[in-house]
């Protein structure tokens, strides 16, 4: 779980608010071509850090409004777990020196109940008058937790689905063999099974979906993260240290430490802001287009023909998503040196 913060850490040398990226005016700058809502259990698991700090270092998305959303029930704190994940992305907000707050909410703190009733939150709230804002450019909802607060927001108004494209990091593989396997084996499904379900049925939502068989594969060993982050400067430090604490906190009789870590929420960056040149796509990245089935609550799913497109993901660059964010936090730490 990532590190609520109870102490002061050091100011960086510079401050900054979002839409600049001063670190890459000597370079030429780079309009955002799409806007981003980021949504994530910060409270959790440290690949969600990582990730928010790799979207506030890409200047290609505006990031719009970052929700901070609940964890699975019986992990964290009751009925605050979102509240505290809010406290960290404020941390992280300090230690890059950005001027952010005005983008941050709180979700609900808790899972639907089932799938025709919404949990309100000013999250909610957010989502809806950002999803109605006039504005011509893609809007990305990118999730790496639960989907309890874009549910609710679809269930409240339905007709925000046509300017949203949802990416989510979740779910078992379409061809995964899941005998034997629960729910719960999909973290992020089964923090809100309900939602899901209300996502998957979203008649008009369009959905692009990085199961688990794809995000598992975004692995990064302790050696890169020491080089590439770490040896940077203090920002890439502390997310180095945030992974390392939680593999220590789950070394057991029955886990051994290992080299490597799975970063598994990268890929909302990858597929939103290291887009081509001459087209919207992150054209190194394999998916297939196929009618949306429906998701059942043990997370297997049963196939439509009717149903709309949705994009599955098979293969995502972990290269361009890895040496992405090296180079993007070693010429943010320079600047801040500077």
């Amino acid at each position: 779980m990532a590190t609520v913060p109870t102490s002061p850490f050091p100011q960086p040398a510079h401050a900054w608010k979002l839409g600049e990226h001063p670190w890459l005016d000597a370079w030429g700058g780079t309009p955002a071509r799409a806007r981003v809502i980021i949504d994530n259990d910060f409270a959790g698991d440290p690949d969600d850090l990582v990730q928010v700090v790799h979207h506030l270092l890409s200047p290609s998305v505006e990031i719009s409004l970052i929700v901070s959303s609940h964890l699975h029930e019986g992990h964290g704190s009751p009925d605050a777990a979102a509240a505290e994940g809010a406290d960290v992305v404020r941390s992280i907000f300090g230690r890059m020196g950005l001027d952010a707050e005005g983008v941050l909410c709180v979700g609900a703190e808790r899972a639907m109940s089932d799938t025709t009733r919404p949990q309100a939150s000013d999250a909610t709230e957010r989502i809806l008058a950002e999803a109605m804002r006039d504005d011509p450019r893609p809007l990305f909802y990118v999730a790496g937790g639960s989907l309890t607060d874009l549910a609710s927001a679809l269930l409240l108004h339905p007709e925000i689905a046509g300017p949203l494209t949802l990416v989510w990091i979740g779910g078992f593989g379409h061809d995964e063999d899941l005998s034997g396997l629960v729910a719960d084996d999909e973290y992020n499904f089964s923090m809100d099974v309900a939602a899901a379900g209300v996502i998957f049925d979203a008649p008009e939502l369009e959905v692009w979906q990085v199961p688990r068989t794809t995000y598992a594969a975004c692995i990064m060993s302790d050696a890169e993260m020491i080089t590439q982050w770490a040896m940077a400067g203090p920002l890439g430090a502390h997310l180095r240290d945030e992974v390392r604490a939680e593999m220590e906190r789950f070394v057991d009789g029955q886990r051994a430490m290992a080299e490597t870590y799975v970063m598994g929420d990268s890929p909302l960056v990858l597929l939103t802001a290291l887009t081509n040149f001459w087209g919207p796509e992150a054209s190194s990245c394999s998916y297939v287009v196929k009618p949306t089935p429906a998701l059942l609550p043990d997370g297997s799913y049963v196939e439509r023909s009717d149903s709309r497109p949705m994009r599955l993901y098979t293969s995502v660059d972990v290269r361009l998503m890895h040496a992405d964010l090296a180079a993007k936090l070693t010429l943010f730490e320079a600047w801040q040196r500077s």
